[in-house]
């Protein structure tokens, strides 16, 4: 890991003892943009403060339990994004500073006021329902909760006031109104508060080390007991790894390969919560809000994975039954999360832990660009190629893997007008056809009266986001469910590093019909219940052509000895196009106008090992795809 200590700081009182980090009484550790890295543990004695500023992180080597220590205060900041009515996830990174070794437990009068570079006021609290922005930060401890494996509406744990939040959890906190313009550090130019996105200063002793959470789901894949857990460090952290690693996946930290080895704990899908900005009440039969859901399932560990849009509900009074409530939410960046980001897990065993490590920690700013976002909604566009550089504890080499997802596309389906929904299918050689932890995602809204879900062969788990193997020939089940006659409208969103096939289409069984849902929108009026098998997604429409009867006019060899790629067009098509992948979806070779010869052939020695894709299209609209293995051995 290069740039192990770079640091734009002011050092006073830093003295070499037991600690590896140690800032005696009244003194303090000042770092700008910059990130600090720590081997073992942090002594913050009597006064001693570090103050992390303008995206600044720590980041902590030790691995086992934390075992930092100190009457001082890790101060770093970080901003909600709702108002007085609507609820953020939030994990802290600091607990309640102690002298004693390891993790103290946290409680919202950690949370201060910034009023100068490292000079803060404690929140002021209110048990009434609205927090205030200024003059003086006023937070309602109404709304503070946490909540551990239940699925229940009734089992949300009131805290309050109370320091009893104990590490690695997460925890409810409604925004302010009103605004702060105060700018504690002009290099960053964020106000306290410009509206709706109230900064707080989080001080106490920092969380480090192996962290565990408690999680349940004793009735099986359908009872859904989910925990509120999230991002329990002053860094940002590779939710990817930890997703993974709890749900029974082997990481190789050198290739970022990643294979199933059984032991799951949790389901591998992480929730988070949105709160629409237009919500305006503390009536709970009023919230309007929803879950979007985020899987790991890239090419590798160090790849982003797939993030579906939470939809819109309006919620009863007792807070289980909810009907449609408009349009779906917002697309985030999820894979390195934020300082301070809460989300939900669902638990797979009667009883168990999941564990946060320092090994997932790294420095990633927060932005869209980097794959890290709290809640905020920017520019999306992923580059292509490799990552920068990325500092991180576990000492990967970040620029050695792609920062591409997984080739992907959105569906969304709208409901009578009114509800979106956003489900995902993703392509990975990971994955298999059936459900995979980590790779494919139960739906939040599966057993809603009015839905869309992907089948799965035991139908047991209603899927929102669906991963597998690509092939051109692949039918993928989809299925949309009503309680009464209902209009739902079908249409290809985004599609994200997805080249692999030209077409999108619904099949539809009943009436043998395939509807172009990539540049159209497929509108259709279904009676009351659940239309099981009927429908399809697929690349190919068979009324038009066969690509069966296509494939067996063509032999594809790879030639690993000469390092050469042969394409034989046994019967002398006419080729539009000739396409090679790699497993990313990055486009390798690419042909047009090819011509009707017999054999076509192009140089693969300079290529890397591994799976890619041949893609062939004739001028009558004939496809292949095959899978080919690149290997120097």
């Amino acid at each position: 890991m290069k740039r192990i200590l770079l640091l734009c700081v002011v050092i006073l009182g830093v003295q070499n003892t037991f600690s590896q980090m140690y800032v005696s009484p009244n003194s303090y550790v000042f770092v700008n943009d910059q990130f600090v890295y720590v081997k073992e543990d942090v002594n913050l004695d009597n006064n001693g403060h570090v103050f992390l500023r303008n995206q600044s992180q720590l980041l902590q080597g030790r691995t086992g339990a934390g075992i930092n220590q100190g009457l001082g205060n890790l101060s770093v900041f970080q901003e909600g994004t709702t108002n007085n009515f609507q609820y953020n996830f939030w994990c802290s990174p600091v607990g309640v500073p102690s002298a004693a070794a390891g993790n103290s437990n946290f409680g919202i009068t950690r949370l201060f006021q910034p009023s100068g570079l490292t000079s803060s006021t404690a929140a002021l609290l209110t048990s009434g329902f609205d927090g205030v922005a200024g003059p003086s930060l006023t937070i309602s401890n109404r709304w503070i909760y946490t909540y551990t494996a239940s699925n229940l509406y009734a089992q949300w744990n009131y805290i309050g006031a109370a320091s009893s939040i104990a590490p690695g959890y997460g925890f409810t906190m409604k925004g302010t109104s009103g605004t702060d313009a105060f700018v504690a550090v002009a290099a960053d130019g964020v106000q306290n508060n410009a509206g709706s996105a109230q900064r707080y200063d989080f001080r106490g002793k920092p969380n480090d080390g192996d962290i565990s959470t408690f999680v349940s789901n004793a009735a099986g894949p359908s009872y859904d007991n989910t925990t509120l857990v999230g991002n329990p460090y002053p860094s940002s952290l590779n939710i990817n790894l930890f997703l993974l690693e709890n749900s029974g996946y082997t990481v190789n930290y050198g290739t970022g390969a990643y294979s199933y080895a059984g032991g799951e704990i949790i389901d591998g899908a992480a929730l988070f919560w949105e709160h629409n900005k237009l919500n305006n009440s503390h009536n709970v039969g009023q919230y309007v809000g929803g879950y979007g859901v985020y899987v790991a399932n890239g090419a590798t560990a160090f790849s982003p994975g797939t993030y579906t849009a939470a939809p819109w509900h309006t919620y009863s009074n007792d807070g289980e039954s909810f009907t449609a409530g408009g349009s779906g939410g917002n697309h985030y960046e999820r894979m390195f999360k934020p300082v301070g980001q809460g989300f939900k897990v669902r638990g797979e065993v009667a009883s168990g832990n999941v564990v946060m490590k320092n090994l997932y920690r790294a420095f990633v700013k927060e932005g869209a660009v980097n794959a890290s976002q709290f809640e905020r909604n920017a520019n999306t566009a992923n580059e292509n190629g490799n990552w920068d550089e990325i500092p991180n504890v576990a000492g990967v080499d970040y620029t050695q893997f792609s920062r591409l997802p997984a080739p992907q596309f959105k569906l969304l389906t709208r409901i009578n007008n009114l509800q979106m929904y956003e489900t995902a299918v993703a392509f990975n050689n990971n994955a298999t056809d059936g459900f995979d932890f980590a790779l494919d995602a139960k739906s939040t809204f599966g057993e809603e009266a009015k839905t869309v879900y992907f089948k799965t062969a035991s139908n047991d788990r209603k899927l929102v986001i669906t991963t597998m193997p690509f092939d051109i020939t692949k039918r993928i089940p989809i299925a949309f469910k009503t309680d009464v006659p209902a209009t739902f409208d079908l249409k290809v969103g985004d599609i994200i590093n997805f080249n692999l096939a030209d077409n999108i289409f619904l099949f539809d069984g009943e009436t043998g019909m395939y509807y172009d849902i990539k540049n159209n929108i497929h509108t259709m009026v279904l009676s009351a219940g659940d239309t099981g098998s009927r429908f399809e997604i697929t690349f190919l429409d068979e009324t038009l052509s066969n690509p069966t009867d296509v494939s067996t006019d063509f032999n594809v060899v790879q030639n690993n000895t000469q390092g050469q790629l042969t394409i034989f067009n046994t019967k002398n098509y006419d080729i539009k196009s000739i396409t090679l992948y790699d497993v990313t979806g990055k486009l390798i070779i690419n042909k047009a106008n090819v011509g009707s010869n017999d054999s076509y052939s192009y140089p693969t020695s300079q290529y890397s090992e591994g799976v890619y894709i041949v893609k062939l299209t004739t001028v009558d609209n004939g496809e292949i795809s095959k899978k080919i293995i690149i290997s120097k051995k």
